[in-house]
């Protein structure tokens, strides 16, 4: 699991955190079964405090992307297929939120908007 933060971003480090294992998930980066490292180890590889990391994981736990297993390292929860591809719709739209608000502060109208983010998906980038 790589987790990286932009320190100066003003989104809190444990939001952060959420929002990338999140996203790692609905790409099928973490698949179901997948242990994610310890709150001590991935506070240590990042630099924080693990309170901060025990802060994400317990959300994450909550919203059901994460399982506790006594004894043993969270787990990323299991999920039907049907629930899969739900995950990544949202985690598409909450990502694309942000472009609608700019869109229309900026004055774009809707269809424009959808043909610039058609051609986004048609050009070919860096999609690590």
């Amino acid at each position: 699991m790589l987790i990286t933060l932009e320190r100066n971003s003003g989104v809190p480090v444990f939001r952060q955190i959420c929002e990338q294992v999140r996203f790692q998930v609905a790409a099928g980066v973490l698949g179901a079964g997948a242990e994610v490292p310890s709150t001590r180890d991935l506070a240590a590889t990042l630099g924080i405090n693990p309170m901060t990391v025990s802060k994400a994981y317990a959300l994450l736990e909550q919203e059901g992307v994460l399982e506790r297993r006594p004894g043993l390292s969270l787990m990323v929860r299991g999920r039907s297929g049907s629930v899969a591809s739900d995950v990544r719709h949202e985690e598409l739209s909450r990502l694309l939120r942000p472009a609608a608000a700019a869109a229309r502060q900026l004055g774009i109208e809707p269809q424009q908007a959808l043909e610039l983010y058609r051609k986004a998906l048609e050009a070919p980038g860096d999609d690590r």
